[in-house]
């Protein structure tokens, strides 16, 4: 997504395009994955003033907008990136702390079984697999 969707899609959400929302955007998609201590790091690199409730914030609200999504890599801070790049699952390796993306049609089995046996539509965008990597095993 580039700069210019970011600011159409604030807009027609009726969301002012603030400097702040831009920096944190600028930032989840510079860092890929990352927490939101690690998303104000880099935000203040350009702007000293912005705080860390600002940060959360301004997640808070692009989240509820569809704009970035988070995920849980570790027992900590969850980990944001953007929506738009979010159609993937994780793998952490428990070993060596290597994580991995796949494809969520891996997980097609998982999504039929729990659909047909309790009726249940999983979206498994939001699914952290924790287990050992193929060099940890």
């Amino acid at each position: 997504m580039t700069e210019t969707q970011w600011h159409e899609e604030l807009r027609a959400k009726g969301y002012r395009v603030t400097p702040q929302r831009q920096l944190v955007l600028e930032a989840v998609k510079a860092l890929e994955h990352a927490t939101p201590e690690e998303i104000s790091v880099k935000v203040r690199e350009t702007a000293r003033g912005v705080n860390i409730s600002t940060v959360y914030r301004t997640l808070e609200l692009l989240e509820e907008l569809g704009m970035v999504t988070h995920t849980h890599l570790s027992h900590g801070a969850p980990t944001y990136h953007l929506a738009a790049d979010a159609d993937h699952l994780h793998l952490v390796c428990r070993g060596c702390g290597a994580v991995s993306e796949i494809r969520p049609e891996i997980a097609d089995g998982l999504v039929k079984g729990l659909d047909d046996e309790l009726g249940f539509v999983a979206d498994v965008r939001h699914l952290t697999v924790f287990g050992r990597c193929r060099n940890c095993r």
